[in-house]
C-alpha cells in the first residue's frame, strides 16, 4: 500500500489549531479531517489515531515555539528588552481571537493531563526544557552583568514560567490590554529590577 504524500509540518500546525480551538475531546475526527485535509485513513496511516496525531502535533507545537524563543533571545538587544518583549507577545496571543495564538501545552496538560501518563509527561517535559532555557537565558544575562544576580538564574525562570501560566489564566477573565501589560510591565521590574 502506497503512503500518502502530504506536508507533514502543515497538517501537523492544523492539528494544533483544531486541537487549541476544540480542545482534545471535543475535536472529533471530522473536524481533524477537515483542518488537515487528510481522510481519515491517512490519518490512521501516519498517526494511528487521533491520539497520536495529538502527540506529534504536541511535538511540532514544540518545535515551533522553542524555534521562536530561540530566536527573540539570540536578537542583539537588552536582556529586559527581551523579556519584555516575549511578556508582550503573550499578551498579544492571550487578548487574539485566533485560537492560534493561545498555548497548546497549557491547555493540553490541563484537559488531558490526569488521563493520560504519556501525554502529561510529554507535555511536562517540554515546558521543563522551555523553563531550562529561560534559566540558561538568565544565567547568561547576570554573567554578562545585565541583570542582578540575585535571586539566581533558576529562581528567576521558576519565577517567570509561573508568571507566564497565571497571565495566561488570568487574561482569560480580565481581558484588558492596558491592565495586562501595565502587570507584565510590573512583573519585569520586580524580575529584573
Amino acid at each position: 500500500m502506497r503512503n500518502a504524500e502530504f506536508d507533514r509540518q502543515q497538517v501537523l500546525r492544523n492539528a494544533m489549531y483544531a486541537f487549541m480551538g476544540k480542545g482534545y475531546s471535543k475535536t472529533s475526527m471530522q473536524d481533524l479531517t477537515r483542518a488537515t485535509g487528510l481522510h481519515p485513513g491517512s490519518i490512521y496511516c501516519a498517526f494511528e489515531n487521533k491520539r497520536g496525531l495529538l502527540l506529534a502535533a504536541i511535538d511540532q507545537y514544540h518545535e515551533d515555539r522553542t524555534r521562536h524563543l530561540q530566536a527573540l533571545f539570540a536578537e542583539d538587544v537588552p536582556f529586559k528588552q527581551k523579556i519584555q518583549r516575549y511578556l508582550d507577545e503573550i499578551v498579544a496571543e492571550c487578548l487574539s481571537c485566533d485560537v492560534s495564538q493561545s498555548c497548546l501545552l497549557v491547555k493540553i496538560l490541563t484537559e488531558v493531563g490526569e488521563q493520560d501518563a504519556d501525554v502529561a509527561a510529554k507535555v511536562s517535559a517540554y515546558l521543563q526544557q522551555w523553563q531550562q532555557a529561560l534559566e540558561t537565558a538568565f544565567a547568561t544575562a547576570i554573567a554578562d552583568g545585565e541583570i542582578p544576580s540575585a535571586p539566581g538564574a533558576q529562581a528567576s525562570a521558576q519565577f517567570l514560567m509561573m508568571a507566564i501560566y497565571g497571565l495566561r489564566t488570568y487574561a482569560h477573565t480580565h481581558p484588558h490590554e492596558q491592565q495586562l501589560r501595565q502587570l507584565t510591565a510590573m512583573l519585569t521590574q520586580q524580575l529584573l529590577g
